[in-house]
């Protein structure tokens, strides 16, 4: 099975470039190097728990499982050993036809537009693969991501199970 996902070359609010692709099992080592870019504070908000190295088993299990589990993309930049990931996007099938995102973006990526595009990228790979639902746990104190989810359409409620958590849930007929 394709990932059927378009690369495509995105314009960044500061003049910045970079290249938006599906992830490849090859990218394991730049992932690995891309986890390091977070800052430690945009790790917690992402992982909802202080992180110090990322969970290979998972990140090979993840890589692994596309694109009949899912879909990940990443956004390059040129780099000396070949490119940087800048920021990555995932979405996972679950039940239903429904299917959990998740967005990184390292540290010197933030604030200019990154995490937009990739979310909507990730948005359009799922309305083409037949999702009907997109959701996103997201802690209560990451506003950014929060205003990101409303101003692409997502509600927003609390987590009946967690009070510190946010699900962020989008019908993407709607979107």
């Amino acid at each position: 099975m394709e990932s059927g996902f378009t690369e495509f070359d995105f314009a960044l609010r500061d003049g910045r470039t970079v290249h938006v692709r599906a992830m490849r099992p090859t990218d394991e080592a730049e992932l690995v190097q891309a986890f390091t870019r977070i800052g430690e504070d945009a790790r917690y908000m992402r992982f909802m728990r202080f992180v110090r190295e990322p969970n290979l088993d998972r990140v090979r299990k993840a890589l692994a499982s596309f694109p009949e589990g899912g879909i990940g993309i990443v956004a390059t930049v040129p780099a000396a050993d070949g490119i940087d990931i800048a920021g990555s996007a995932t979405y996972l099938v679950g039940n239903a036809n429904i299917c959990e995102f998740a967005i990184s973006v390292a540290s010197d990526f933030g604030g200019v537009g990154l995490a937009s595009a990739l979310l909507t990228a990730l948005i359009a790979a799922a309305k083409r693969r037949g999702m009907v639902e997109m959701d996103g746990f997201v802690l209560s104190i990451n506003q950014p991501m929060l205003r990101l989810a409303r101003r692409l359409g997502f509600s927003i409620a609390p987590d009946p199970e967690d009070g510190a958590v946010r699900i962020c849930r989008l019908r993407l007929a709607d979107a």
